[in-house]
């Protein structure tokens, strides 16, 4: 079974363990990427929605260049230093996980947070 959840990492960790998961989703957080037709570098902070088993979520969890954001459900505000990353797209502070993928989804429809 497959599961969902938001990390903030870097494009580069990203294209490491990609293979690993059944679907993703991302958006450049990088306020030095711009344009859209800009490719980020490896190093570019990406907030990225994952797809995948219950195993691969668990061993991101020990990956330190994982930040795991709460469940989108959960009441929890994200952390100070995803919510600072998420600041120059519009992310409040105090925002929850729902709150944030509702404002990324404007500039990446697939970040939204579904439940089927």
């Amino acid at each position: 079974m497959t599961g969902k959840a938001y990390y903030i990492t870097t494009l580069g960790e990203w294209q490491r363990h990609a293979a690993r998961f059944a679907n993703s989703h991302f958006i450049a957080l990088d306020s030095r990427v711009g344009g859209e037709n800009a490719t980020p570098g490896v190093d570019a902070k990406i907030l990225v929605l994952i797809e995948a088993d219950e195993g691969v979520h668990l061993s991101l969890e020990s990956e330190p260049a994982f930040e795991a954001l709460p469940h989108p459900l959960a009441q929890k505000p994200i952390s100070d230093a995803a919510q600072s990353a998420l600041a120059p797209h519009g992310v409040a502070p105090g925002a929850t996980t729902f709150d944030a993928a509702e404002v990324m989804a404007r500039v990446h429809p697939l970040l939204r947070h579904r439940v089927f």
